[in-house]
């Protein structure tokens, strides 16, 4: 059975950090991908930003966040951290985490690509 446990959540003021982390069990994902996602109050689930293990580890990242998020993933292809810095209110949301063994380029900014979910970890921006 594949779970994945984010953790890392939490408050913090705009202009700070956080980081979230995300630990995968039951397989690994070296031919696919894992990424975040956020879903706010009343909207759909977005991408935040992904790794594709298939094209060696290149990652992506939404427009919105790019240049004040990092994403990386550990040798063993099942663990998915997020580095956020200058937070602003509007990146509050639930974050989650999401693998899929098999997913190409294409698809990794969708989130019915994605086979396996963990249960979300609250990030809070205030102003």
């Amino acid at each position: 059975q594949v779970q994945l446990v984010e953790s890392g959540g939490g408050l913090v003021q705009a202009g700070g950090s956080l980081s979230l982390s995300c630990a995968a069990s039951g397989r690994t994902f070296r031919s696919g991908s894992m990424a975040w996602f956020r879903q706010a109050p009343g909207k759909q689930r977005e991408f935040v930003a992904a790794i594709n293990w298939r094209s060696g580890g290149a990652t992506y990242y939404a427009d919105s966040v790019k240049g004040r998020f990092t994403v990386s993933g550990g040798n063993a292809k099942n663990a998915l951290d997020l580095q956020m810095s200058s937070l602003k209110p509007e990146d509050t949301a639930v974050y989650y985490c999401a693998a899929d063994g098999q997913i190409i380029q294409s698809s990794l900014r969708r989130p019915e690509a994605y086979a396996y979910w963990g249960q979300g970890t609250q990030v809070t921006v205030s102003s």
